[in-house]
């Protein structure tokens, strides 16, 4: 969602693809428990302290700044999420794993995170989990969250797509991927290329790696 103007306190909410999915099931998949905030549109470079008016105007700029009207692609919005990190926190949580996946079809891997710089720890693993989010389902004969056991959690892993090139999202403290075999989707391709984002429950940190699948001849 955004506000459409800055002088009307308009919200302009519209559903992603993932939730325009489950609404369509029509099974009481489709359930709004969370939401998130994000300054994506804020360039802070334009926070001015030498601005001649005084410091009631150094952030003049940045509130005068348009912002986005809402639009439905995960991958290029809501990537500056707002999160709530412990009074005295100097340095930001951010997500040590696998800098690329690489697999080839049938080919299987477990995805483990851990955070740095949380909780006063050089490296930990979050209670709440992680949540993955691999761009196209299907490139994956298997994206199954493990370490988690709460409702939604198991909602969210128990659900399956349509064979379309829509989003899936699983939740766990690691995540075990599987390669498709199914040889259609590559064409003349050799390779399948996506993304995966990995976003730290109780901290907020995110990270977004590349996924290649190989093609075997």
């Amino acid at each position: 969602m955004g506000y459409l103007n800055n002088s009307v306190v308009t919200v302009d909410a519209i559903l992603t693809k993932k939730g325009r999915e489950l609404l369509a099931r029509g099974d009481g998949s489709f359930r709004i428990t969370q939401f998130a905030l994000s300054d994506d549109e804020i360039d802070y470079t334009l926070y001015n302290t030498s601005h001649p008016s005084g410091s009631a105007y150094y952030g003049e700029a940045i509130e005068a700044m348009p912002l986005l009207e809402a639009f439905p692609d995960e991958t290029q919005i809501m990537k500056y999420k707002l999160t709530t990190l412990p009074r005295g926190t100097a340095r930001l949580p951010i997500l040590a794993t696998k800098s690329v996946v690489t697999l080839k079809q049938g080919q299987s891997e477990a995805i483990t995170p851990q955070t740095l710089n949380y909780l006063g720890n050089n490296q930990t693993f979050e209670t709440s989990g992680y949540t993955f989010t691999i761009a196209d389902a299907r490139v994956a004969s298997a994206f199954q969250g493990v370490g988690i056991n709460t409702e939604e959690a198991n909602r969210l892993n128990n659900t399956t797509t349509l064979g379309t090139n829509v989003s899936k999202t699983v939740i766990g403290t690691s995540l075990n991927i599987t390669a498709t075999n199914v040889n259609t989707l590559f064409g003349t391709n050799t390779q399948l290329q996506t993304t995966l984002t990995i976003i730290g429950r109780d901290s907020g940190a995110r990270v977004t790696i590349p996924v290649t699948i190989t093609k075997v001849n």
